[in-house]
Order: structure tokens, then sequence, then C-alpha cells
């Protein structure tokens, strides 16, 4: 399937980059279009945008990114949910001078993405790959979304806004762990006990270190899923992937996890201290 990346952006550092600066952190505009793109800097010191345009006053969600360092190398990961079944696309860096180049020669379109740095409040971005007309355009910071574009909230509290990590709309990005039947089947019942006592276990210190906000079982349905997590976790697919090999039922092979990124209300772990007054017993 082709995909097209439509609002990207990159920042000047020296080397290779060395560290992600807080250049990107803010609100950006596509010149002469109703087009965005919001970046915010992870606990873990990584960048993490969301590509969106305004309909109705509101944020439509065309696009997720993730600028990632391993080892040496750095990777710009791009997820279009409507597309690729919603697994990102990995484009790595190569730098020359002002001009930074992601590759992914194996993809349709685009293969090469080209920033070129203009000055700090402006790039020129430029798309191309086989079979395809190459695009550029020019993308500049801007302070905030226009009031034109989307209503202004009377009960706003910036001090909840930067705690929660919400954006300029009240949203951020969760990770959305669809957990279904794993390929384990075995019949040994006391390994089956132990690996969902664990599983629980996993589940109150997800929720403890703050990584887990919602969780629960689903009813039969004919696509073997068993239930669901939303992750408040900054981690990129392959370091949640990781942390969910803690959990003793999927290590085990009971359960797999599907993971797809969210976007949703940057209050959703509100709700956790009353959750922990309204029940009797544990499961």
């Amino acid at each position: 399937m082709k995909y097209r990346l439509i609002f990207l952006l990159i920042f000047p550092v020296s080397g290779v980059f060395a560290q992600f600066p807080a250049f990107l952190k803010g609100t950006w505009k596509r010149a002469n279009k109703n087009s965005y793109e919001q970046w915010s800097v992870t606990e873990n010191g990584q960048l993490k945008g969301v590509s969106f345009r305004m309909k109705d006053g509101l944020p439509e969600i065309t696009e997720y990114m993730d600028l990632v360092k391993e080892g040496d190398a750095v990777f710009l990961v791009a997820t279009v949910p409507s597309q690729n079944q919603g697994k990102g696309i990995r484009f790595r860096l190569k730098a020359e001078g002002q001009r930074y180049i992601f590759e992914s020669p194996a993809h349709d379109f685009p293969q090469k993405i080209v920033y070129e740095y203009l000055h700090e409040d402006s790039v020129k971005i430029s798309l191309s790959g086989a079979g395809a007309e190459a695009i550029s355009y020019q993308q500049a910071r801007v302070s905030s979304v226009r009031k034109s574009e989307v209503s202004g909230n009377p009960h706003y509290d910036e001090d909840l806004a930067k705690r929660l990590g919400a954006d300029d709309y009240g949203m951020k990005a969760y990770w959305l762990v669809m957990l279904k039947t794993g390929p384990n089947t075995t019949a040994d019942k006391a390994f089956i006990s132990e690996s969902f006592r664990g599983h629980m276990e996993n589940i109150g210190k997800m929720v403890s270190d703050g990584k887990l906000v919602v969780a629960g079982p689903m009813g039969k349905n004919d696509k073997t899923y068993r239930g669901i997590f939303i992750l408040n976790d900054p981690g990129t697919e392959e370091e949640v992937k990781q942390r969910l090999l803690l959990d003793p039922a999927i290590k085990a092979g009971l359960l797999e996890a599907e993971l797809y990124k969210w976007y949703g209300s940057a209050a959703l772990p509100e709700y956790l201290p009353a959750s922990d007054k309204v029940w009797k017993s544990r499961p």
C-alpha cells in the first residue's frame, strides 16, 4: 500500500544527533494549509509528534511520528493509522551539512525525506520515491493554532495540563494493547493459574509505576480478543513490547499482545484514584 508522510519536521544538530534538543517541541504549520504538527519531548528524552488538520474546530489526526536513537543511528518512525496495518515505517537518518535525509529504500513513497534547515522557525521539506512526483513545502513555527480554528476553554488549567502532558487540545498519545489468546495451548492448570496470577500482579505494578491507565477483559468474541490495556508509556513500539514481556502470561505465550497508537484525553489517568475506592474484592 502506498504510504504518504504528510507533515514532518526536523531540527539541526551537530554530529549524528548526540541528543534530541528542545527545538522541535511546539506547534508547526504547513504553508498555505490548514495542517499542523505538534511535538513533545518524552521523559526518556526522545521526541513524539502528531500531525493533524483542523476540521469543525477539532483536530483530525493524520499521522504519528517518533524520532528515536538506537546506538549511533537515528530513525524517524512514522505511522499513519489507516495504513500498513497501523505499523510504523522506519527511515534512517544521514546528515549532509544543513540537510537531514531519512531513507527507507524498501518503501514505495516516500523513500527519501529531506529536511533543509532555513532558520530556527522554518524548514523546507522534500519527499521523493519511486513512481511518484516529488513533493516539497515549507513549515513554520506558530505559537498556537489560530483561535478562529479552535475554541478557547474558560476552564483551562495550565498546571494540570502540563502535569498530564496534554497538548493544546487536552490530548496525548497512548499505546492501545489488544490482548488475544496466545499460541501456547498447554492444559497444565497449575501453570496457567500461576501465570495469570502473575498477570494480575503485573497489572497492579504497571498502575503503580504510572504506565497503565486502563485494563479490563473483553466478552466472548470470534477474534480471540481477551482484554485491553491503554498504556501511558512514551516508549517506542519495541520498548513497549519488551516491557510487556514482564507479564508472565504474555511471556509464556498464553496471551499475545497487539500494539496500536491511540490519541485520547490526557485526563484519562485522573480516574485512577477514584477507581481504587470502588472495589470490594480483587479478582
